[in-house]
């Protein structure tokens, strides 16, 4: 089955326009200031509209406080909020309840002890997103263009919704997708010419090579 598709990082109209065209299910809007993909809300509400009803618009946020939170959501009007920092599972039930918006929750991984992690938040978060963790000297949690041991996830309770991130790209996809069975996939620097630049022949062929990876092997004896 083809995986829900999330582009993220997105900055410009052409590629909003193109994600969507693909079959992206998921477009994402990152606000966070030390990140090259980082967005104005002003003008990712703008962004979102050209695509409002064809694609669930995420709010990607790091440690946001209220006012940043009641700025984005007034001026994007997101589907989904994606916390990609340290927010506790109180701060997720309490935007929640506050919103009404769902939360997706993101978390760093490298081995098995890290998905520990994710316990006191299932339940809470709507879904989980599974990142690398970033390496030393950076300063972003995500969009690092790094991969974690997908190994790992074969420990994990396979009722936990979680879209796989971290690395991917048109090379690596259908391995990622066989090894985990992602239901959800996130991409930003891997379909990308330069940090915060996408790169609408990448997106081309990353959606290509999901497709072919989505294609389902006939069962042998069925009709052709």
């Amino acid at each position: 089955m083809r995986p829900d598709i999330k582009i993220c990082g997105l900055k410009t109209p052409e590629a909003v326009d193109r994600a969507v065209e693909r079959g992206a299910t998921h477009v994402g809007f990152i606000f966070f200031g030390k990140s090259p993909r980082n967005i104005e809300p002003d003008l990712a509400g703008v962004l979102a509209d050209r695509v409002r009803g064809c694609a669930k618009i995420v709010a990607v946020t790091v440690d946001a406080d209220n006012d940043d939170l009641d700025e984005i959501i007034a001026l994007v009007r997101p589907d989904i909020l994606q916390f990609h920092g340290a927010e506790s599972p109180e701060r997720v039930l309490t935007v929640k309840a506050v919103t009404g918006l769902p939360v997706m929750k993101a978390f760093s991984i490298r081995e098995p002890d890290d998905l520990k992690r994710i316990e006191p938040y299932i339940g809470i978060a709507d879904r989980f997103l599974f990142d690398a963790k970033p390496p030393v000297g950076s300063d972003l949690p995500g969009g690092n263009g790094v991969s974690f041991d997908w190994r790992v996830l074969r420990t994990l309770d396979p009722n936990v919704d979680y879209m796989l991130s971290g690395g991917l790209n048109r090379d690596n996809i259908a391995d990622a997708l066989r090894e985990t069975g992602a239901r959800g996939i996130d991409v930003s620097s891997g379909v990308e010419s330069a940090p915060g630049v996408k790169d609408l022949d990448k997106m081309d062929e990353f959606f290509a090579a999901v497709e072919r990876a989505s294609v389902r092997e006939p069962v042998s004896g069925s009709a052709q």
